[in-house]
């Protein structure tokens, strides 16, 4: 008697049969450049767009003027459709647009928003990135966050395509930079303005986002915060280096309701966060559709040496070790927000060692939905954090700063053709991202 295998290649022949078209056998293999699809993963770049103000005012650290975006925002959105791109990182310049209490210059934002819709880019918008217009002064202002929540609802109801956005990039960087170190803004070094920054920064985010809700129920909101890490070479940690490692979280703590550490909350209160300040930031996290993003430069991570000194420590942990730590605190969906690294010639090498975390991540069931190498060109003076105008061009970019592609441009396009229709996460064609409201999670 024939084997049942004989039988059905005898019927069917070798190759596959009806039906394999609609996901039979080993389905999709998500080849191909991104094609738009709402439930795919989300392969990004981004336009620097940084703007803090440095020796205590006079001095306006415009990155989308420094990096020449004013100039070239045409080709640069080219750019980013060139490369097979859909989503783009985009922040509009808040310190050019907001001049004072419902006064606003939307000249700029309205022709380059409106390029972008013509070529089909779905911006993530970076509302609040590193700086403020000079009529709020800095960070310290607590005024800031009804202010800034106007903001935001002016942006939502002028553009009201756009789903996407990131109401404060970097919370925790921002207010560290400003009233921590003394590099930007306000440049105060104590941990009272820093603890003051931040909750102002969280409330502005929250407030915002409530905003943005009233017009799009179902806006996805992708908080940006650095992945960082310090690693101390004693054989007992100092207590400074214990609390450096859970102030990073204090950013998320607050915006997603999270209750801080018993340590950490002490410290809050120390320097200046009020009981009735905490239980307005744990009723509860903010509306639309969370995701958290995490940004990771190999100089995020550091060791401390016994001396004293300070090395870069890249990839110890790494992206993945960080970000898993972060998932496991949140359990929020994941975005690798931003990446890059100052050497061109290394720079395919960072981005493959990049995608292998998030493939590894991927695998390890945490869900990750997009993908961003930032920036899209080269940036001036990163390597000291924007702290003086001394004009260093980093070549971090997909594109120089005469927008000529580097060899990292070539590695992300091989990169978006191998994987650029993979689904958000596995078996994410089940689910569709679709026009609803948001809705309350319930706990399982």
């Amino acid at each position: 008697m024939a084997d049942f295998l004989s039988i059905i290649k005898k019927e069917f022949g070798n190759k596959g049969h009806d039906g394999d078209q609609y996901g039979g056998a080993a389905g999709s293999s998500g080849n191909g450049l991104p094609d738009g699809y709402s439930g795919n993963f989300m392969f990004a770049t981004g336009i620097e767009c940084s703007y803090p103000t440095i020796n205590h005012g006079a001095i306006r650290r415009d990155q989308l003027e420094e990096c020449g975006h004013y100039t070239h925002w045409k080709k640069d959105l080219q750019l980013v459709k060139d490369l097979g791109l859909k989503f783009l990182r985009y922040g509009l310049p808040y310190h050019n647009i907001h001049l004072g209490p419902n006064k606003y210059d939307w000249s700029f934002a309205d022709e380059v928003m409106n390029e972008m819709k013509r070529l089909e880019i779905t911006p993530i918008l970076d509302l609040l990135h590193f700086g403020l217009p000079n009529w709020l002064d800095n960070f310290q202002n607590p005024e800031l966050p009804i202010h800034f929540a106007q903001y935001a609802a002016e942006v939502a109801q002028r553009y009201p395509w756009v789903r996407h956005y990131t109401p404060v990039n970097e919370i925790f960087v921002t207010a560290k930079n400003s009233a921590l170190e003394g590099k930007w803004n306000e440049q105060l070094q104590s941990d009272k303005a820093f603890i003051t920054a931040i909750k102002h920064l969280a409330a502005a985010s929250i407030l915002a986002t409530q905003r943005i809700a009233q017009y799009h129920p179902n806006a996805i909101i992708i908080q940006s915060e650095s992945a960082e890490y310090l690693h101390e070479i004693k054989a007992t940690p100092s207590a400074k280096t214990k609390l450096f490692n859970k102030q990073r979280l204090i950013a998320l703590d607050l915006l997603y309701a999270y209750p801080p550490d018993s340590d950490v909350c002490m410290y809050l209160m120390d320097n200046g966060l009020t009981r009735d300040e905490y239980n307005w930031f744990m009723a509860g996290e903010p509306p639309g559709y969370q995701i958290m993003g995490n940004d990771y430069y190999g100089r995020n991570e550091k060791i401390l040496l016994p001396d004293g000194n300070f090395v870069i420590a890249e990839d110890i942990m790494g992206w993945y070790n960080i970000t898993q730590e972060y998932y496991q605190r949140y359990k929020k969906p994941v975005m690798h927000t931003e990446t890059n690294t100052f050497d061109a010639h290394t720079a395919p090498t960072w981005l493959w060692k990049q995608w292998v975390n998030i493939l590894q991540m991927r695998r390890s069931g945490v869900p990750v939905l997009g993908f961003t190498w930032y920036s899209l060109t080269d940036q001036i003076d990163w390597d000291i954090e924007l702290s003086q105008k001394k004009g260093t061009i980093n070549a971090c970019g997909l594109y120089d700063l005469n927008r000529n592609p580097r060899p990292v441009a070539d590695a992300y396009r091989t990169l978006l053709k191998e994987f650029g229709q993979i689904t958000m996460v596995p078996h994410g064609e089940l689910f569709e991202v679709t026009s609803k409201d948001a809705r309350l999670k319930v706990e399982v």
